[in-house]
């Protein structure tokens, strides 16, 4: 594995026991590999709640700019609330 560092972590008791958990049960060959996996799991994570802020301040911005009327609040929170009564009146159903 190239350009590989070794880093020195300190795990709470119930982490490192699920690590060598997952190891023993041959899930991961070693405990290295599963927290490579969490680390990798945890980077991906974060990009796509990067994105995500990306993307909210874009549309942010778009609304910002649109210069349009827009829809009627009352008629929203009608339709909302007739949705979400009907919702409500299927669950019980």
């Amino acid at each position: 594995m190239p350009n590989v560092e070794k880093l020195n972590i300190a795990l709470p008791a119930e982490m490192a026991a699920v690590v060598r958990q997952a190891v023993e049960t041959g899930e991961y060959a070693s405990d290295s590999d599963a927290i490579r996996d969490a680390v990798t799991d945890w980077m991906q994570k974060r990009t796509r709640r990067e994105q995500s802020l990306v993307d909210m301040r874009r549309r942010w911005m778009e609304a910002v700019a649109d210069d349009s009327d827009g829809l009627d609040p009352d008629e929203v929170f009608d339709r909302l609330e007739r949705k979400y009564d009907s919702a409500a009146g299927s669950i019980g159903h």
